[in-house]
């Protein structure tokens, strides 16, 4: 996997209504020349999935992050074992001798994955070392040819999920290459120099033919690591062979040559708002590595994993969670048990990931997720995915105007009262899920969701504006933070582009009573807008805020400003620049109104 190389954090991205695309679709479809429709097709079965497995497998599971003795890592990448310890390639290949993976079973890999709710399976077939794990013709360093397993490990793993339903899509490193000459990334030994042109030529275009050509239909294909030996002819060139092979196949976005692919691919973490109008996908381990490692044994709690999912989903996006089997091909006990652990909850509660779609909420709960599900009959359901039941017995959805038809505990039979008072539903809670954790109300109302963007106060009275709240003018934009890539500090949702002086923005908020409040603003600004000012403005009330330079435009402090009156209904807030220094006086991340005491 690609663990480094962050990309450019840019200051901001678009904001939209809750139902459009962040950005134009146009790119994507006319990389596949295809219409919205015929993508919607293609992209059903991805949409409706939102859960597969990541399979690591490769030769340097035999190493399993150890070189010589030693723990040999990179950002503890147990498969990044050749560039860190700079192994020569002769030594490294010749593990090769000793790879006998004879505890390989691809139908108990596929059975743990289907029965942990997971759709499709995305494998390896050759990571940056350059070992394949399949037959091949264009190279010798692969498992048939090279070790005395002398079978293709991807053979009968296509088979296995064909005999259980699940979806395959296959990992293939395209420019990352430290065992052919001319492949990117491999400067440590002489034996890496070489032409790139002649490394995918030779390489990379047979080996891509073999795996879309001898496997049956492929679902995916997860490209890593853009850049290097791909310029935009050779990528043109594999675009072209893949689309002709697998006309159907979604490809990610990491191919390189400026193609956009038809996925996002945040990598071990969950952009704060998804990629709204895009298909994405936050691949994660269950540890700190992709590939085997002996060492590592810090493994995410199942909890962990379940609300990760369900964040996921939440926002439109699929979990792939990663498994990283060892040398002799077993994926490690505590993967499965996880595995076995997240499956027996998604045997109740599947419903709520499997081809649901994101609610639109503005406002993420306080107390867990939503997901929703339209119905045959026009009514839609609501899934609120609670992950921790407030201490009330009550949950609030907040700014949900349908009438409610009917609402269920998912593998509970207690019963659930759920009501609109004309803002919010109201869901009283049974008393077998007071004080419960990780359960799920299913809430059927009539229609589409009617959603308002007002902020609400929390359980301890406190009102958060986010940036997807806003209404905002003259430019002034929300960013869709989360890198496609690996930016493992991604940004905070903020506004930014505050380039115009006249940009306001606008908040609604709905409070049942009338109170007094702290404010405070989450702002990042350089040293070059120090000295800019803001107006918040409530009622009648301006109250100013002259900046100071928090190091950065996404280094985020948060920022006293005053105390507000807020009535009892409908109010506004809105921000406004006062002066403005440098380019823009801030990024704005949110602001927070706390009851004063």
């Amino acid at each position: 996997m690609k663990r480094f190389l962050p990309l450019p954090v840019m200051l901001a991205s678009l904001l939209v209504p809750l139902a459009a695309s962040a950005e134009p679709a146009s790119p994507a479809l006319a990389e596949r020349k295809e219409t919205a429709a015929q993508r919607d097709a293609r992209m059903a079965w991805f949409r409706d999935a939102r859960f597969g497995m990541f399979i690591h497998w490769g030769l340097y599971a035999q190493a399993g992050g150890f070189w010589n003795g030693k723990p040999t890592k990179t950002n503890r990448c147990a498969e990044w074992l050749q560039i860190a310890g700079k192994v020569p390639v002769a030594d490294y290949a010749a593990m090769a001798k000793d790879f006998n993976p004879v505890k390989y079973d691809p139908d108990a890999w596929v059975r743990a994955a289907k029965a942990a709710g997971m759709k499709y399976i995305v494998i390896t077939t050759k990571h940056h070392e350059g070992f394949a794990m399949f037959k091949t013709a264009a190279s010798p360093f692969n498992i048939v040819d090279a070790t005395p397993y002398k079978k293709d490990a991807i053979k009968p793993l296509a088979e296995a999920c064909r005999r259980h339903g699940i979806k395959l899509g296959f990992y293939y490193s395209q420019n990352l290459d430290w065992h052919h000459p001319g492949g990117g990334g491999g400067t440590w030994d002489p034996a890496q120099k070489g032409d790139p042109a002649k490394y995918v030529d030779g390489v990379v275009i047979p080996q891509l033919r073999e795996i879309l050509s001898n496997y049956g239909d492929i679902s995916v294909l997860w490209f890593d690591i853009p850049g290097g030996a791909i310029n935009q002819e050779r990528a043109d060139r594999i675009w072209k062979l893949v689309t002709e092979k697998q006309p159907k196949i979604i490809i990610n976005n990491r191919l390189g040559g400026g193609y956009h692919g038809d996925i996002e691919t945040p990598e071990n973490f969950i952009p704060p708002a998804g990629f709204p109008g895009k298909d994405w996908e936050s691949c994660m381990t269950m540890n700190h590595t992709w590939g085997f490692a002996k060492d590592d044994h810090d493994w995410k709690s199942t909890r962990t994993l379940i609300r990760h999912l369900a964040d996921i989903a939440s926002k439109g996006g699929n979990l792939l969670l990663n498994v990283g089997p060892n040398e002799k091909g077993e994926i490690p006990a505590p993967s499965l048990e996880r595995l076995a652990e997240v499956g027996a909850w998604m045997k109740v509660n599947a419903e709520a990931v499997h081809a649901t779609r994101s609610a639109g909420f503005a406002a993420l709960p306080e107390w867990g997720r939503y997901t929703q599900r339209r119905n045959a009959d026009g009514s839609t359901t609501l899934y609120a995915i609670v992950f921790d039941a407030p201490k009330s017995g009550e949950i609030i959805v907040h700014g949900l105007a349908n009438p409610v038809v009917s609402a269920r505990a998912l593998g509970s039979s207690g019963a659930v009262a759920a009501a609109n008072d004309g803002a919010s539903v109201r869901v009283k809670l049974p008393e077998s899920l007071k004080d419960k954790q990780d359960f799920v109300v299913a809430i059927t109302v009539k229609g589409d969701l009617r959603l308002d963007n007002a902020a609400y106060p929390d359980s301890s009275g406190a009102i958060r504006l986010t940036p997807r709240q806003a209404r905002c003018t003259k430019g002034l934009k929300e960013e869709i933070a989360g890198a496609s890539g690996v930016d493992h500090s991604p940004p905070e949702q903020h506004l930014g582009f505050w380039t115009d002086a006249a940009a306001t923005a606008t908040w609604t908020i709905k409070t049942k009573s009338a109170g007094e409040y702290t404010l405070t603003a989450r702002l990042g600004l350089p040293d070059k807008s120090s000295g800019s000012a803001l107006e918040f403005v409530v009622g009648g009330a301006v109250l100013p805020l002259e900046l100071e330079s928090t190091g950065g435009w996404n280094n985020y402090k948060d920022m006293p400003v005053g105390t507000v009156k807020l009535p009892a209904g409908e109010s506004e807030l809105v921000v406004r620049v006062k002066t403005k220094k440098g380019d823009a006086p801030c990024n704005m991340a949110g602001l927070k109104l706390t009851p004063a005491k």
